[in-house]
């Protein structure tokens, strides 16, 4: 079943290495770090995640949301409260955040828990969003099955005559969550697969960092 022509793809990892001596005491600077590192060699959008989130028995699903902000507190995103991952996370807390910036060989990984973010701070991302983005929070039942794209347009449309140049308020349904990190891998591609791997983890009062082979 190997399909040879995907196989024998590959690439060689030269631009950096990351010795665990080298890193940030703590992984939110270390994240931060790299997060200039991102934004400066003008990535298309550094802040694209992978979200993983899993059923109380153990079935997961995956998928690309953005990240908003983060500090000491955690990593804040903004979806809908009853979408597929919404009704994920509130049965199971347990997360698992991705960034991959092809263009620097460098990998994010975090593994955590999630709360929802205060409602203030909800409100006000809601407020700094463009108009479609605001209707179209409103407008779409996400992950339910409905029955065509004219569905969904005609309800935007409805709500743009309804709202007109008012800003609607943010619908109950939609707002932040936080991740708060209790392990962070940095990965560091390097020649030859022998990539660099610096995991944080967290043991009660303190943060331990250690490296991973490869």
């Amino acid at each position: 079943m190997l399909n040879q022509k995907v196989a024998d793809l590959r690439q060689d990892y030269r631009k950096a290495s990351l010795n665990e001596s080298d890193v940030a005491p703590t992984p939110l600077l270390q994240f931060d770090k790299w997060w200039q590192d991102a934004v400066s060699g003008q990535i298309d959008e550094p802040n694209a995640m992978t979200l993983a989130t899993s059923t109380p028995d153990g079935r997961p699903s995956a998928r690309i949301v953005l990240l908003k902000s983060f500090d000491a507190e955690g990593f804040l995103f903004f979806t809908n409260y009853q979408s597929r991952k919404g009704l994920e996370l509130a049965a199971n807390p347990n997360v698992s955040l991705l960034f991959f910036w092809k263009e620097l060989e460098r990998q994010v990984r975090i593994e955590g828990t999630v709360s929802k973010a205060p409602e203030p701070v909800s409100d006000e991302y809601f407020r700094s969003r463009p108009a479609g983005s605001r209707i179209g929070a409103i407008a779409s039942p996400q992950s339910q099955v409905i029955p065509d794209r004219h569905y969904l347009e005609n309800k935007v449309k409805q709500l743009e005559e309804k709202f007109g140049k008012e800003v609607p308020a943010r619908p109950s349904h939609w707002g932040g969550y936080i991740v708060k990190p209790s392990l962070v891998e940095f990965w560091q591609g390097r020649s030859s697969r022998l990539h660099d791997r610096v995991q944080y983890s967290w043991l009660a009062d303190a943060w331990k960092i250690e490296r991973l082979a490869p």
